[in-house]
């Protein structure tokens, strides 16, 4: 049963316990630190579990957006990486959309990949025993006030985007792929995850679309065409939404907002992991006395979210034709430097283009939160489909829907309304 929770209110100086709504990784990073230092800290979360919002789906924690490698970072900030599960991989399959197939490589690590979930070896659950350890008290199917609350570490509130996976079971070695392809993903791309026996399909969708299935459904009959030796035989369906918005103010009222509710991701291909811990660590040691967290978000984090958004305006406004030229600049890119991140990197990093495409975006492309308590937060909206979304489905992914109902008649689940 779901119980509400009346909070004593802090002061502006965050005396006395930490409260933190959300038992994610930001609100649980800010509670380890916190808990570390001394402090009482309390977290609320509505579900009853961390990463019981999610439902065994693979994930990336990118790594290239800066020089600093994403683990040595979490090192430093006293958080142990060997709490989870991770699987590194620095060649991935970067499909054209032409259906070329190209090896994206480095010599370092370009991706980790971590299972989100309530299993043990999920990132979540490697948080939660980290904040446990440290002697936070986790409070799940708690519900508190925002008011009651000194951090806000909540999940998506809005939906900008959507996700749509199946989980299979497969004998094939681990790979990565990396799809750009307008029609399966509109706006976005899509992807194929082997880790260890089990696979995951997925399509991201920036476009809002009817009768969403067959994307995820065309999606899969490619990869059963041009990856025949995966053998996929599947096992569930997952989805999610992401929610980008960009804040105006990320410390309101005494309270701090990290992760998501600070709109602290990337707009353009949804990697949000890293700066949802770094924004809970920044958070935890500004209560600490030792950072200012309003400023740090805006000289740390802030310059790259405002890159992504002019990143997303141009990604919304091209097709398949761009993304055939950006692959194939990326794969120049890489064998004139001998590194694949290169090229990804940049496209990444704040530029003076970039500070001046989002200047002038920004305010028609995002809008206006009138629910969000005075903080100026401004939501990017799930967009409406374009004519060249329409199109009916191949008999092989009308083979791949036929196929699935069959799973699903015979005990599958679906983590999410396929409409």
């Amino acid at each position: 049963m779901l119980q509400t929770i009346n909070v004593p209110k802090q002061g502006m100086g965050v005396e006395g316990p930490v409260q933190i709504m959300g038992a994610g990784l930001s609100g649980l990073a800010a509670a380890t630190l916190l808990a570390r230092a001394g402090r009482e800290v309390h977290v609320h979360d509505i579900r009853n579990d961390s990463g019981a919002r999610f439902d065994g789906d693979f994930q990336a924690l990118e790594n290239w957006s800066l020089g600093i490698d994403f683990f040595d970072q979490l090192k430093e900030w006293g958080i142990d990486s060997s709490e989870f599960k991770s699987t590194e991989f620095s060649v991935v399959d970067l499909i054209h959309p032409d259906d070329e197939i190209s090896k994206a490589k480095t010599d370092g690590v370009a991706y980790r990949i971590v299972e989100r979930g309530t299993s043990e070896h999920t990132i979540d659950q490697g948080f939660k025993r980290m904040a446990l350890a440290a002697g936070v008290n986790i409070h799940y199917k708690s519900r508190v006030q925002v008011e009651d609350c000194d951090i806000i570490a909540c999940g998506p509130k809005g939906t900008s985007a959507v996700a749509y996976g199946e989980i299979f079971t497969t004998k094939h070695e681990n790979l990565i792929t990396f799809q750009l392809n307008d029609k399966l993903a509109p706006g976005a791309y899509s992807y194929m995850i082997i880790i260890d026996g089990v696979g995951l399909i997925c399509t991201c969708l920036w476009r809002k679309q009817s009768k969403s299935d067959r994307f995820l459904n065309e999606t899969i009959a490619w990869y059963e065409e041009h990856y025949p030796d995966v053998d996929r035989q599947p096992v569930k369906r997952v989805g999610g939404k992401g929610d980008f918005t960009i804040n105006s103010n990320y410390k309101s009222d005494g309270r701090y907002y990290v992760g998501e509710s600070g709109g602290l991701q990337d707009f353009m291909w949804g990697f949000g992991m890293r700066m949802a811990v770094w924004s809970g660590v920044l958070a935890a040691k500004d209560i600490l006395g030792e950072c200012d967290y309003d400023k740090e978000v805006r000289k740390q984090l802030l310059p790259y979210v405002r890159t992504s958004v002019a990143n997303r305006f141009l990604m919304n406004r091209v097709g398949d034709k761009m993304f055939k030229r950006m692959c194939k600049q990326w794969m120049r890119n890489q064998k004139r430097k001998g590194d694949g991140l290169a090229w990804i990197s940049r496209l990444f990093s704040p530029t003076i283009a970039k500070r001046v495409i989002y200047r002038l975006v920004n305010r028609f492309m995002l809008e206006k939160d009138e629910k969000a308590l005075g903080r100026g937060v401004r939501r990017m909206p799930f967009r409406k489909a374009l004519k060249r979304d329409v199109w009916e489905p191949s008999p092989a992914a009308v083979a791949v829907g036929e196929r699935w109902d069959a799973v699903r008649r015979s005990g599958g689940n679906t983590s999410f309304d396929e409409e």
